[in-house]
């Protein structure tokens, strides 16, 4: 499986893909991860399991785009 996931961070939300959820978030939350280290702390605000890694990172990206995020606001969060 392969997983979208949204965080909040200190400053905003970040939005990543990953095929193993547990370790991205405690790479995230120990600040292993380069674009979070200085927007501790984090939490897992959603997440969405799919099963094709082509399809999950086209998800991702339109999440990171104007519609995306505009849906995440208004669905999600």
């Amino acid at each position: 499986m392969y997983y979208v996931y949204s965080l909040k961070c200190k400053d905003g939300y970040y939005i990543g893909c990953t095929d193993d959820l547990k370790d991205r978030f405690d790479r995230h939350q120990k600040g292993y991860v380069p674009a979070t280290k200085d927007r501790l702390p984090v939490k897992l605000e959603f997440y969405f399991a799919v099963q094709d890694k082509y399809k999950a990172f086209s998800f991702e990206k339109y999440f990171k785009s104007g519609s995306g995020r505009a849906f995440i606001n208004k669905h999600l969060i």
